[in-house]
């Protein structure tokens, strides 16, 4: 049912834990399947510098959470911004049908962290 990929990040993920200081926190969930994901950033003129997960939930969602923060660390927040789901999916080899809505969840809570970067440090330039 699952690639190899996906097997390799939920045995063994990438990036598990909170960052204590985030610049940025993203926590998002699916009510339909009860997964939930947090994600946590640093920024450094505007490049993610470390970037770490914590998520409850199924193989996908995990194995996807681990993926998003492979791809995202060292990019900057644009780049960040046009990874989509179909992207975190195929860099996992795939998912199935019934399993997209976790790739969804990793690429929301990335999108959610940013924002809240984003609005903080609005907040601290007025």
């Amino acid at each position: 049912m699952y690639s190899e990929k996906v097997m390799e990040h939920f045995s063994n993920p990438r990036n598990v834990g909170e960052i204590e200081d985030a610049d940025g926190i993203g926590k998002v969930g699916s009510p339909s399947c009860g997964d939930t994901m947090d994600i946590y950033i640093k920024v450094k003129n505007g490049v993610l510098t470390d970037v770490k997960f914590r998520t409850f939930g199924c193989a996908a969602a995990i194995a996807s959470s681990s993926m998003m923060t492979e791809m995202a660390k060292g990019k900057t927040i644009e780049e960040v911004l046009k990874i989509t789901r179909d992207d975190v999916a195929d860099e996992l080899g795939g998912l199935p049908e019934a399993k997209m809505h976790c790739s969804n969840l990793a690429s929301d809570a990335i999108r959610a962290a940013i924002k809240d970067y984003l609005g903080k440090s609005s907040q601290e330039e007025n």
